[in-house]
């Protein structure tokens, strides 16, 4: 499966915080008894399906200064609170939180992690 971006393009993707990188998955074009469904129905659900291609930093934490330590070395390396997405997982989110971007005619999302509801972790998927 391909996600559209190569790795030399993904380096050049800089995700703010807790901002994902999603490709959505192509969604169901008929129903189970048969019926085809336009695509203006199938945008217009709440909540849609992506592979993640990339996520961002996290949440930042606040550096701790030690005011009454003058001994002690100031550190201003910003440290961040991982997210618990992964790229390759398949995520279920809400397309309402979403923003859709448009790369080399190829249709992405991107949702902070609060959009997510869940990910399928899977690692063979990509195999």
């Amino acid at each position: 499966m391909s996600l559209g971006i190569d790795d030399k393009e993904l380096e050049k993707f800089i995700l703010v915080g807790d901002r994902i990188l999603l490709k959505p998955k192509v969604p169901q074009s008929k129903t189970k008894s048969g019926l085809y469904l336009p695509p203006s129905v199938q945008e217009k659900e709440k909540v849609h399906s992506g592979y993640i291609v990339k996520v961002g930093p996290g949440y930042p934490i606040p550096a701790m200064a030690d005011e009454d330590e003058a001994w002690k070395k100031k550190d201003e390396t910003v440290k961040y609170v991982p997210l618990q997405p992964k790229e390759g997982d398949l995520a279920i989110y809400l397309q309402s939180g979403g923003y859709e971007i448009e790369y080399k005619n190829e249709k992405y999302v991107i949702v902070s992690q609060s959009s997510v509801l869940m990910v399928i972790r899977d690692e063979g998927l990509f195999e």
